[in-house]
């Protein structure tokens, strides 16, 4: 049997550091030459590099549009696409603006998509609902972290995920690929206000929003990227298997990889975990596939 290398839906890197640690032992993103050891580690061939753009909640270094496109340009075995970052305030500082002219753009220029989108309004707010509006218009899938408000970063939503779902509804030709603990805690049933900021352990309870609404929404997709999302189908080995399966078509392969030091990081064993459970026949080869690169060509295509 073929072991794949993986496609990384979501990584983060920069063309030099140039910032100061956050905290002791701290670093910022991980240049491509650091990235590329990472990933030859891991198996993986290439990954889509998302841009922080403007938002300065979740970073302390930015990374412009300029940055990614040379990024995607100069290293192009190791960041193979990218996503353009859109702040909903962009123009006017309306929530009537024209955000197509400035998406439109980035994806003459390469972009395959819109995100990671870390604007910490709910998904109801009208700057947030007309950058929503204008990624369905202009056919750019949008990669979102989900936070609480204040003291967090994100679009902000509750337990059972009301605005997503509102969301959801109202943009449904737009891809919605979900992302960040406040998201995977609710794979499960037994998410609380506070394991849904970490990482829940143990058994997955049945009857989690995640997969009540991949099953209503077909426009939801999950980003398995980060220790939040490798947790999820991780924690409970059994459950994940049946997630896999039967979200096969929707379901993407990623790391989060933010910094060098990232390479001791478990969220990373999601690669040997796919690959393990091909091997062992707890997963289908094609859910396999696609969840290791196939869904993720597709998408970038």
């Amino acid at each position: 049997m073929k072991l794949l290398k993986k496609i990384d839906i979501h990584v983060h890197s920069t063309p030099k550091r140039f910032t100061p640690p956050m905290t002791k032992g701290a670093v910022s993103y991980a240049e491509p030459h650091e990235l590329r050891e990472i990933y030859d580690k891991f198996n993986i061939e290439k990954g889509l590099l998302l841009p922080s753009g403007s938002y300065a909640a979740c970073t302390h270094d930015v990374i412009s549009m300029r940055e990614a496109y040379n990024l995607v340009k100069d290293y192009p075995d190791t960041l193979g696409w990218w996503f353009c970052n859109v702040n909903p305030a962009w123009g006017k500082n309306t929530p009537d603006c024209d955000l197509s002219h400035f998406i439109l753009f980035y994806k003459e220029m390469g972009a395959k998509g819109v995100g990671e989108v870390t604007e910490n309004r709910p998904f109801d707010d009208p700057f947030i609902m007309n950058l929503m509006k204008h990624c369905e218009a202009c056919e750019m899938p949008l990669t979102f972290h989900l936070g609480d408000k204040g003291n967090d970063y994100g679009i902000i939503d509750s337990i059972g995920l009301p605005g997503l779902e509102f969301a959801l509804k109202t943009f449904p030709k737009l891809k919605f690929l979900g992302h960040s603990q406040k998201f995977w805690a609710e794979i499960g049933s037994d998410v609380t206000e506070e394991n849904r900021k970490g990482y829940p352990r143990g058994k997955v309870g049945e009857g989690g929003r995640i997969p009540e609404l991949m099953r209503k929404y077909p426009n939801l997709y999950c980003d398995l990227s980060a220790g939040s999302g490798s947790n999820a189908v991780m924690r409970d080995p059994e459950f994940g298997y049946k997630f896999i399966e039967e979200f096969q078509d929707r379901l993407f392969f990623g790391t989060d990889i933010c910094s060098p030091l990232n390479i001791t990081n478990p969220m990373l064993k999601l690669s040997g975990f796919l690959d393990e459970a091909v091997l062992n026949g707890c997963i289908s080869y094609d859910a396999y596939a696609k969840v290791s690169r196939e869904n993720a060509l597709e998408l970038l295509k």
